[in-house]
């Protein structure tokens, strides 16, 4: 078959069948476009998780004069001796032990009542039952039974909390998030086959005269199908290039952009997936649409068009 026959062919295809044409670029544009959010979203989060893991600490709580039913709170309110202690096992548990801070019951209430300022309840909770603390750092955060081990039963503490453990709960929270991106990305995209299917059929049928022509003058079969094939293949080029435009506005203005800038604290570091993310997932989001597009395309062909 002659190139320029064909392309012609195609382009009359496209003109005639336009409203058709416009459905396969706008469901696959959505398709892909949710798929790509769902695919950086993972990235996000296997990202920030491993950016926030370096960061979590644990923290040593310590004895508050109402915590006597804690055994190692038996005698009331932590002592000064007692803090002097655990400061002690702490400076023995280097290199693992980073670095660690103390913060006394009034920087604990004080930073109680900025995090929560909004609470109804905030007046009600007195500051003697804010525990004052050890915030600890360590090299290997997965090593936190360790510390568990050495001071949860230390006189004056009361209990030993890994912020790891909110991290996790937080992490997938985002992973269910991305998951749901995923799954209506996976509705989309069956939506896209079943849209492409049924406007392969009704082109087929519009178009069937000149079907029967062709296999009157011998066409093959490659030759009959390859026409509708390109057609389907051009609509879901355009959709995935709307698709990865879209997502990379969403990643240049709306992540590196504004939503860097709002979660950048004071040190102006915060990991959030990028431009190089995008481009990374382009090619399996482009060759994957023309892949489903020929291979929706060719059986709906092979079952509705025969030669």
């Amino acid at each position: 078959m002659r190139a320029g026959f064909l392309l012609g062919e195609v382009g009359n295809g496209l003109r005639r069948n336009a409203s058709m044409v416009v459905s396969v670029v706008l469901v696959t544009m959505v398709s892909l476009f949710f798929l790509g959010i769902g695919l950086l979203s993972q990235a996000q989060v296997s990202t920030a998780q491993g950016y926030w893991y370096d960061k979590v600490q644990v923290s040593i709580f310590l004895c508050t004069p109402d915590a006597t039913e804690v055994a190692s709170c038996a005698d009331g309110a932590v002592t000064e001796q007692q803090r002097q202690q655990i400061a002690a096992d702490l400076d023995g548990l280097s290199p693992l032990v980073t670095e660690y801070f103390y913060e006394s019951n009034e920087q604990a209430y004080d930073r109680f009542r900025e995090q929560f300022r909004n609470s109804p309840v905030l007046d009600s909770i007195p500051q003697e039952a804010i525990p004052e603390s050890f915030r600890v750092n360590l090299s290997d955060p997965s090593k936190y039974e360790v510390i568990r081990a050495a001071f949860e039963q230390a006189p004056g503490v009361e209990s030993v909390e890994d912020q790891r453990e909110v991290v996790d709960r937080l992490f997938a929270f985002l992973r269910v998030l991305s998951l749901g991106a995923l799954a209506l990305a996976v509705a989309m995209v069956v939506c896209a086959v079943l849209l492409i299917s049924t406007t392969i059929r009704m082109t087929a049928w519009t178009r069937r005269r000149e079907t029967a022509i062709k296999r009157m003058v011998g066409a093959s079969s490659f030759s009959i199908h390859l026409p509708f094939i390109l057609e389907t293949v051009i609509a879901t080029l355009v959709g995935a290039a709307l698709a990865v435009g879209l997502l990379w506005a969403t990643v240049r203005y709306g992540i590196t952009g504004f939503l860097s800038e709002l979660l950048a604290g004071e040190s102006g570091l915060i990991s959030l997936v990028g431009e190089r993310d995008l481009w990374l997932i382009t090619p399996f989001l482009v060759g994957g649409a023309l892949l489903l597009a020929v291979v929706t395309s060719w059986l709906a062909l092979h079952r509705h068009v025969r030669v």
